[in-house]
């Protein structure tokens, strides 16, 4: 890898790139493919499906672009069942919508790796109802049964190899009934589902065409920034309105709640308003809120009793008979989403309608929030959901959209509100800060016969879905340890729910993150002590037929995992299944003896996930992911002080840079299982296969993340 490039030559070479790239078509705004119909008269049969009379076929999508890939295969699957000249067709995101909702959860949303896997059989059967009212068109055309014609690339086949394209079909097919259950293709005869197609969105990014959530505009608009507390609780006591009114550009300054928002022609004018507004804040709940008080607070709620979440045979008395028993603790910070894209809304109020262009992961809830604002009916509220710049589950909050539309009805004109990346920090609904103590035994025969964890965290679902807690317990800050992919005849699960001030929230995997960096490294430490191999001893633990086991072998299999490793090296490997699917990875590391540095030279990872419909998305997701997981591993941690947020930007907040990126390897499996998520899947298992490889090479366990590479270095010096 090449570490000396400067800036400037890194723009110099790209623009030469650029420059030679020729993409045809108009850009059409949130559209993710190149292609734009030139006719009005369509075919509508489906709300994901409209098929033009000149072969243009767009598929309407409801779930956000945040760079996964999920509009391209959503795509695929309409293409496959419909049998479509995959050159005609596009993607196009929808407005929110009753149609474009979940049908498991009921809302419009992007999470939970569902996009594809709560709606596989509805888009399936979307594309091929479709095609089965174009074959009904052509044949009554042509005056012979529908069961002799044939489909390929967008044309409807005579049996004497006369063919009609989709386009002229398109005014007979709308005059008939929707099939409810049409054929759908057998996984043997899928052509396009599994095969390398180019990302759709790829062009218009490369080409900077692509108009995100902050670059979106709107006639009339002005700009808003928003001072919010710098602590938990504060509130503004004092401002000096005039002094930011006297800032050229400034606008107006809206006392908003607990915070103040101004408004001005332009970003730099409301930046210069807000600081001059030089607020007094209150102390706040919570004035000494810091690191040291919160580890204290978690670690006094982890030694206090807490709520049975699981119990499954006697593991007191299993424990009590074991020969062998093992104990650790874990600690895992406060985690930011810093996403790329800064936090940004755009709303325009009118008499009888409101229009929100918001990036988000939640388009039901942004706009059920905006008619709850407005008092619109809920129709008249137009949601617009622009390709986002990441998200990892905080596109899916309202605050921006409450700011924004509650400005715009002040203002009585469109108002785009802007986050810096300081407010991205302070105000995040950050993944929970967890700490956890796991006791488990083995019997005289090596095998794993009781465990019994204990988790202190703060609940998200207090906040986000209180229902969801049931006898104080939130499934998500424990997820990953009941459903862990192991059989246990005994094992207990505790939890002990933190009520703070500090805003949590969804981050990529949610609780599994956490916990399965507890359970696999734990699992490692128990390997260890009954002398057997990680990977035997894990399979062991599991079905022969079961997803993880086979995830587990594959993943052995493709790393020679039974090879032997450089003298300098070592390797570990972790198992995880979330979210329907099922991901192993393994890690390769060297650690300096000296000073206690340790380099990842590489990752592999085997993923189950059913049937794979995008493959090269799914390769994209996991080599992502694992960069992602390596910076959690490493680096990130939000740190507190004095009442609030101390982290304020990236030079306090390091991430992964590419020099510590290691080679990575991604093999899919050729899976018999129902189909799953891949976005939340990747994550997890990454950070305690790292750290089962430092075990191997020194002996030294880290059950912190980050890792403290200042203890490992005075533990092997």
């Amino acid at each position: 890898m090449k570490t000396d490039m400067t800036r400037r030559t890194f723009l110099k070479q790209g623009s030469l790139v650029i420059a030679a790239i020729a993409i045809p078509g108009e850009f059409t705004l949130f559209n993710a493919s190149p292609v734009s119909a030139e006719s009005t008269e369509t075919f509508h049969p489906h709300a994901f499906v409209e098929i033009a009379q000149d072969d243009t076929i767009t598929v309407w999508i409801g779930q956000t672009n945040l760079g996964q890939g999920t509009h391209t295969g959503i795509s695929m699957i309409v293409a496959e069942e419909l049998d479509a000249d995959w050159e005609k067709i596009q993607a196009k995101m929808a407005l929110a919508a009753e149609p474009f909702k979940d049908p498991v959860w009921h809302a419009q949303l992007t999470g939970g790796s569902t996009s594809i896997r709560h709606r596989w059989d509805i888009i399936r059967k979307a594309g091929a109802a479709a095609r089965q009212m174009l074959i009904e068109a052509a044949a009554k055309q042509w005056d012979i049964p529908a069961a002799q014609c044939a489909t390929d690339s967008g044309k409807v086949i005579h049996p004497d190899g006369r063919s009609l394209r989709y386009g002229k079909l398109v005014e007979e097919a709308k005059k008939l009934p929707v099939p409810e259950n049409p054929p759908l293709k057998e996984a043997k005869d899928y052509r396009v589902i599994g095969s390398a197609k180019h990302r759709l969105d790829i062009p218009d990014k490369v080409e900077g065409r692509t108009i995100y959530g902050i670059d979106n505009k709107v006639a009339n608009m002005c700009i808003a920034v928003v001072a919010r507390p710098p602590r938990f609780g504060a509130r503004p006591e004092t401002y000096d309105t005039d002094a930011a009114m006297a800032v050229q550009g400034v606008l107006k300054v809206v006392p908003l709640a607990d915070k103040l928002a101004v408004c001005a022609q332009t970003t730099y004018a409301a930046l210069q308003g807000r600081e001059k507004l030089n607020i007094t804040w209150t102390a706040g709940s919570h004035p000494q809120l810091s690191d040291e008080m919160l580890d204290n607070v978690f670690q006094e709620y982890l030694e206090k009793p807490g709520v049975i979440a699981e119990a499954v045979g006697d593991v007191d008395k299993a424990l009590a008979e074991a020969a062998v028993t093992l104990e650790g603790a874990y600690k895992l910070p406060y985690v930011a989403h810093a996403a790329l894209e800064p936090i940004n809304c755009t709303a325009h109020v009118k008499k009888d309608l409101c229009q929100v262009w918001v990036p988000t992961q939640g388009q039901t809830a942004a706009q059920q929030m905006a008619a709850r604002i407005t008092g619109l009916p809920i129709e008249m509220v137009k949601v617009m959901t622009p390709p986002a710049g990441g998200g990892f589950g905080l596109r899916g909050e309202t605050d921006v959209v409450v700011d924004a539309v509650s400005l715009s009805q002040a203002m009585g004109r469109p108002v785009k509100v802007i986050w810096t990346r300081e407010d991205d920090f302070a105000h995040d609904y950050f993944r929970p800060k967890s700490v956890s103590k796991i006791k488990a035994g083995l019997n005289k025969q090596g095998q794993l016969v009781a465990w019994s964890q204990k988790v202190a965290s703060p609940s998200i679902m207090s906040r986000a879905m209180p229902q969801y807690v049931q006898n104080g317990v939130d499934p998500t800050s424990i997820q990953g340890i009941p459903d862990m992919p192991y059989s246990l005849s005994n094992r207990r699960v505790e939890y002990a729910l933190i009520d703070l001030p500090i805003p949590v929230g969804f981050w990529r995997s949610v609780g599994y993150t956490i916990t399965t960096f507890t359970v696999e490294t734990f699992i490692d430490d128990l390997a260890h002590a009954a002398q057997k191999d990680p990977v035997q001893f894990r399979l062991g633990l599991m079905e022969e037929d079961s997803r993880p086991y086979r995830t587990l072998s594959l993943l052995a299999k493709k790393s020679g995992w039974q090879n032997s490793v450089p003298a300098d090296r070592a390797r570990g490997v972790a198992l995880g299944s979330c979210f329907g699917s099922s991901a192993a990875h393994m890690a390769e590391v060297s650690v300096n003896k000296d000073n206690g540095a340790v380099i990842v030279h590489k990752i592999i990872c085997a993923i189950d996930c059913g049937p794979a419909v995008y493959p090269d998305a799914i390769l994209a997701q996991m080599e992502g992911a694992a960069v992602m997981a390596l910076s959690l591993a490493f680096h990130e941690r939000i740190h507190f002080a004095e009442g609030g947020v101390k982290t304020v930007n990236f030079d306090e907040y390091p991430i992964l840079t590419m020099t510590e990126v290691p080679d990575i390897e991604v093999h899919i499996a050729k899976s018999i299982d129902d189909i799953g998520g891949v976005g939340e899947l990747g994550i997890p298992t990454v950070a305690p296969a790292v750290a089962n490889a430092i075990f191997k090479a020194t002996g030294v366990r880290l059950r912190e993340l980050p890792f403290d590479l200042m203890k490992l270095r005075n533990k092997i010096s």
